[in-house]
């Protein structure tokens, strides 16, 4: 039987004991796709939206969300963020918008699910501010693409894999 490491012997959930871990640098890129119909992606290509500019306040979301992400994941230790970067790119040919979430901290834990809130905030903050042009926006592909520092090392998204 797998021993499970997010719940004591009893069988109650608990965060895990990282009081004996060192600091190190560790870095996250986290990616999400938000698939835009027609009238969505030229309103926002042309400056077109009432609420203001969806892009900048997603970017700013998608921080203040990474920010928050011990809050919003049970089990997620709290860490001191050294630097957060949301950035959303509008794609002409996929009429899609593509966001992204850089994270790093020196800290005992990594900051995968900082920059998978990151971007997940970020989309749905998109998504709320061009819902008035149209709701049929489509999420898709949040996965994380690199990761560095502590125990497991490097890691980074491979086309295999999906």
């Amino acid at each position: 039987m797998t021993e499970w490491t997010h719940f004591d012997e009893s069988g109650r959930p608990m965060m895990v004991d990282v009081g004996a871990k060192n600091d190190t640098v560790r870095k996250a890129l986290a990616e999400a796709w938000v698939e835009l119909p027609e009238s969505v992606f030229v309103a926002v290509r042309d400056g077109d939206m009432t609420k203001g500019n969806p892009i900048s306040i997603a970017e700013l979301g998608g921080i203040m969300g990474a920010k928050k992400t011990p809050d919003l994941i049970p089990l997620c230790h709290g860490i001191r963020l050294d630097s957060l970067k949301v950035s959303c790119e509008l794609h002409d040919e996929k009429k899609s918008l593509r966001i992204l979430c850089e994270a790093s901290a020196r800290d005992v834990t990594g900051v995968e699910m900082e920059a998978l809130t990151g971007v997940s905030v970020a989309a749905l903050v998109f998504y709320d501010m061009c819902k008035g042009v149209d709701k049929g926006m489509i999420i898709r592909s949040v996965r994380l693409l690199e990761k560095s520092g502590g125990k497991s090392g490097e890691w980074a998204w491979e086309e295999k894999n999906g």
